[in-house]
């Protein structure tokens, strides 16, 4: 077994995740979900900014992920482009930013409601999220092995993947991409 293949299952001991997730007993879900989508914001930021010197628009010209499988951008206008990892990651940051900072989608007031579609609104963050995953594992394993990052980063994907794994936020078929990854982290029936 390569470096690689053996720092692919390495996570921090990091306790029980699975239960870390779960609804806490008289937590309102909308709360829940908008406290969580924040902080697992917050975790990919980190991974972007620990890779910024590797994902460059030079080393990653397209977003990519595992074979056959890249992101394209649609921009305001409903144009559909194809970017270098860096700017769609940036658009993507950005764009889910605004919407964390939206009062009218992630209230900040108490008793102010989320919206009705709410559960949707974070359907697509965690989507988007996790190409940034994707792209990192399929592009930069090396050199987040080449960091000694592989067991952060792993432990970060673990959280976030047992996370939509319980409130349903990402489709199994947008998960295709990273699937051999998520067999060894987090086997579905473990």
């Amino acid at each position: 077994m390569n470096s690689r293949n053996e720092a692919s299952c390495v996570t921090l001991g990091s306790g029980n995740l699975r239960d870390a997730v779960r609804l806490p007993f008289g937590e309102d879900q909308n709360e829940w979900l908008a406290m969580n989508l924040s902080d697992m914001y917050n975790q990919v930021c980190m991974l972007v900014g620990t890779l910024d010197q590797a994902c460059t628009p030079e080393k990653c010209p397209k977003m990519t992920a595992a074979a056959g499988h890249e992101y394209l951008w649609q921009d305001s206008n409903k144009q559909t482009l194809s970017t270098s990892a860096p700017e769609y990651i940036s658009y993507l940051l950005t764009g889910i930013h605004d919407q964390l900072d939206d009062e009218n989608v992630f209230p900040s007031q108490l008793g102010k409601s989320f919206p009705p579609d709410f559960l949707s609104i974070c359907e697509g963050i965690m989507s988007r999220l996790f190409r940034v995953y994707a792209h990192v594992y399929h592009a930069h394993s090396n050199d987040i092995i080449k960091l000694n990052a592989m067991a952060h980063i792993n432990t970060s994907l673990k959280h976030f993947i047992l996370f939509a794994r319980e409130f349903k936020l990402i489709p199994r078929a947008k998960m295709v991409p990273l699937q051999s990854v998520l067999d060894t982290l987090c086997p579905a029936n473990s």
